[in-house]
C-alpha cells in the first residue's frame, strides 16, 4: 500500500505525531508531502518515511499544488495530521483519508456543527480549487472540524472535552468513523530509550518547534528573545544546574548556540526526535513548552515535567484544561507576571497577545525581574517534589489521557481503509 502523509504547519507537534503514525506503518510505502516547519521535522526524522517531497521546492505555488495532486493520484491511503487542506484534496481525489487530531476539543466554532456538516455535504468534488472556494466561509478552526466530517476515518487523541465533542459528531449521524486513542507518540522509539543511562545534563528545557501561523524564528519572536535573555540568568540563579540542554526549532541549523556563566553551560540545539527522547529519559529535571505531544512522550517515559510559559493560545488552553492536575497547578504562566492582563479567547488574537506580553517583559526591567523571580519560584517548587509526588502526577495525567492504543487503531484502519 502507498500511503501519502502530511501534517499541519504549527510547531513540531503535528509533524511529531505524523512520525509516530508513520513508524507504525512499516511494510507500506510512506511518502511525506509538505513544507514549512513540518518538512523541517520530517527531514530531521527522515528514517520514518520512505520518501519526502517538499512542496516548497517547486518553482510556483501552482507547481506545488500539481505535485500534491500527482502524488494523490498514486496513493492508496492518505494520513493527515490536522492538515485540513490535505483532507479536502484527498476527498476531491477520491482517496480514503485518515484525519489525525490531538486537539479535537480545542477547535472553536462560530457556527453550529450541523451547518458545517451541510457545507461539507454540498462541497463540489470537481477540483480542489472549487472545494476550497466553497469552504472559504469557514474559519481555520472550522476547517479542521470540517476535515473530520469529510475524512473516511478520524483518529483523535483523548483530552478533556473530547468525549463531549465526539458525542456531538455522533449525533449528526454522518461523517466517517471516529476513534478515540491514547497517546499519539513514537512508541517504538520510546521502548528503545535506555532507562538507566547516566544523564549528560542536569536540566533539559524543550521549547518545541515554536513556529506556527504567527510565530517565527525571526518575526513575532519576542518569546524566543525573552528566552535568550533568561537562559543566562537561569545559569546565574541555579548552581545545581551546571549543564543545561535547551532544545527546539529556534536552535536549528545556524541558530545553535552555547551560553556560559560562571562555569555553568547551556547548550541550545535542535535534536532528532529519538535523541531528544533519550535526553528526556535521563535528565533529572525537565522543563517544556506545554505542547501535548511532548507531554505525552514525557509521561510514557515516566517523567513529570514543569510547563514553561505559554507560547501561543493552544498552550493557554492546554494548561487551563489540566488545572486539576499537579502538572496544571505547577505550570509557569505569564499570569504570574501580569495577573490582570487578559488573553483573548481566540487562537490568533490570543497568540498575538502572548507575543506582546513576552515583548513587554523582555524590554521592561521591572517586569523582567518579576518574571525571573516567579519563574524561579515555580522551578523551586518543581525540584522539591518527591519521587512519590512525581509518580502521582504522572499517573493522574495518564488517567486523563487514556484511550485505545494507537497501534491497534491504525492496524484496523489500514486493514479496512474504506
Amino acid at each position: 500500500m502507498r500511503i501519502l502523509m502530511g501534517a499541519q504547519n504549527c510547531g513540531f507537534g503535528p509533524a511529531s505525531e505524523l512520525v509516530a503514525v508513520s513508524r507504525l506503518l512499516r511494510g507500506h510505502e510512506r511518502v511525506f508531502v509538505g513544507d514549512g516547519v513540518s518538512a523541517v521535522f520530517a527531514r530531521r526524522n527522515a528514517d520514518a518515511f520512505d520518501g519526502i517531497r517538499e512542496a516548497a521546492t517547486q518553482e510556483t505555488a501552482a507547481a506545488g499544488s500539481a505535485m500534491v495532486g500527482d502524488l494523490l493520484g498514486t496513493a492508496d491511503l492518505v494520513v493527515s495530521v490536522m492538515d485540513a487542506a490535505l483532507v479536502v484534496r484527498s476527498v476531491v481525489a477520491r482517496r480514503p483519508v485518515v484525519m489525525v487530531d490531538s486537539l479535537l476539543s480545542f477547535w472553536q466554532l462560530g457556527r453550529p456543527l450541523a451547518e458545517i456538516r451541510d457545507l461539507c455535504a454540498s462541497m463540489p468534488r470537481s477540483s480542489f480549487a472549487a472545494a476550497d472556494r466553497h469552504l472559504e466561509v469557514l474559519s481555520p478552526h472550522e476547517r479542521v472540524v470540517a476535515a473530520h466530517l469529510l475524512a473516511t476515518h478520524s483518529v483523535v487523541q483523548n483530552f478533556p472535552g473530547v468525549a463531549r465533542r465526539a458525542a456531538e459528531f455522533a449525533a449528526l449521524g454522518t461523517g466517517g468513523a471516529m476513534h478515540v486513542t491514547g497517546s499519539i507518540v513514537d512508541l517504538e522509539g520510546l521502548r528503545k530509550v535506555p532507562g538507566d543511562a547516566a544523564p549528560e545534563y542536569d536540566l533539559l528545557i524543550n521549547v518545541g518547534g515554536f513556529k506556527n501561523f504567527l510565530l517565527d524564528f525571526d518575526a513575532n519572536n519576542d518569546y524566543v528573545r525573552l528566552l535568550h535573555r533568561w537562559i543566562a540568568d537561569l545559569l546565574r540563579d541555579w548552581h545545581r544546574f551546571p549543564r543545561v540542554l535547551v532544545c527546539g526549532g529556534p536552535f536549528g541549523e545556524h541558530r545553535e548556540r552555547t551560553v556560559s556563566v560562571a562555569g555553568r553551560r547551556a547548550d541550545c540545539r535542535f535534536l532528532p526526535q529519538r535523541e531528544l527522547l533519550r535526553q528526556v529519559a535521563s535528565a533529572p529535571h525537565y522543563l517544556l513548552a506545554p505542547g501535548l505531544t511532548a507531554l505525552h512522550e514525557a509521561l510514557a517515559l515516566g517523567r513529570l515535567p514543569l510547563a514553561i510559559h505559554e507560547q501561543h493560545y493552544a498552550h493557554v488552553f492546554t494548561v487551563r484544561q489540566l488545572d486539576g492536575t499537579l502538572f496544571g497547578r505547577t505550570a509557569g504562566r505569564f499570569a504570574d507576571v501580569l495577573p490582570h492582563h487578559r488573553i483573548p479567547e481566540d487562537d490568533l488574537a490570543g497568540t498575538a497577545a502572548l507575543v506582546e506580553i513576552a515583548g513587554r517583559i523582555r524590554e521592561d526591567d521591572g517586569l523582567y525581574a518579576r518574571f525571573r523571580r516567579t519563574f524561579n519560584e515555580r522551578i523551586e517548587h518543581y525540584v522539591s517534589l518527591t519521587p512519590a509526588q512525581r509518580r502521582q502526577g504522572v499517573e493522574e495525567l495518564r488517567d486523563v489521557f487514556d484511550g485505545d492504543p494507537l497501534s491497534s487503531v491504525m492496524a484496523g484502519i489500514v486493514a479496512h481503509p474504506e
